[in-house]
């Protein structure tokens, strides 16, 4: 549907977003370790799968478990099926993370961040508690970001390329709003788990509310403020 590249949003608060930059590295080295260091088991061992997690698959194997059961539903969060399920995470994360991590500070924004991973871990544990499929991935803390862009910036203007090809500079509420209603809707009516709609959901729900809680004092939500035409200096 929509990649976003680049959004027209100036920082106000901070001079360099090493937080949303160390979370992106911390990813990438995460994904090569899978690729070239950990065995298949170890990766396993990391994943979360709801069955183990709630006991109702039985406990999982010794020989995998790498860390504590209730661990995984982070460190799912750091692991990825493939380059470009790596690549599209980070990509969103790249355009959003800053501006939202400006909002926060850099502490508050990895809390964030690590608490919408969680949150969205534990929707899809809670939507299909019997399941042995594992989940990774970071989309349910990016869709924790992206969430919490729309309530701050909603009308910032965000250069996308529709269908991957064709280059439109929209409103982030036309963007983001389509996007969280593909979410939603698919979370409701695709009965595939391949993709982890419930977790990308409770990341969604996670970051609208935790941006309000978290944000910095006086940090405004909705773009108030903003000019008329809804537009950062290029």
């Amino acid at each position: 549907m929509f990649i976003p590249v680049f959004d027209i949003n100036e920082r106000q608060n901070i001079p360099l977003h090493y937080a949303t930059l160390g979370l992106i590295a911390a990813n990438v080295v995460a994904f090569a370790l899978q690729t070239f260091v950990l065995s298949d088991a170890t990766e396993r061992g990391l994943m979360l799968v709801p069955g183990t997690f709630t006991g109702a698959a039985g406990v999982r194997d010794a020989t995998i478990a790498v860390v504590p059961e209730w661990a995984t539903i982070l460190t799912s969060a750091f692991m990825h099926a493939d380059f470009w399920h790596l690549f599209g995470n980070m990509l969103f994360l790249w355009v959003f993370g800053d501006n939202v991590e400006d909002a926060l500070g850099h502490v508050r924004f990895v809390v964030f961040y690590v608490l919408c991973a969680v949150a969205g871990g534990a929707a899809h544990v809670l939507w299909d508690p019997d399941s042995t499929a594992a989940l990774l991935g970071a989309s349910d803390a990016v869709a924790g970001v992206v969430s919490a862009y729309l309530v701050l910036h909603p009308r910032v203007r965000v250069w996308v390329l529709l269908l991957g090809k064709i280059p439109l500079r929209l409103p982030a509420y036309w963007i983001i709003g389509a996007w969280i209603v593909f979410q939603v809707a698919y979370a409701f009516i695709e009965g595939d788990i391949a993709v982890a709609w419930w977790a990308h959901v409770g990341g969604i729900v996670a970051g609208i509310v935790l941006v309000v809680l978290l944000r910095k004092r006086g940090t405004p939500l909705l773009d108030r403020g903003l000019a008329p035409a809804g537009r950062r200096p290029d």
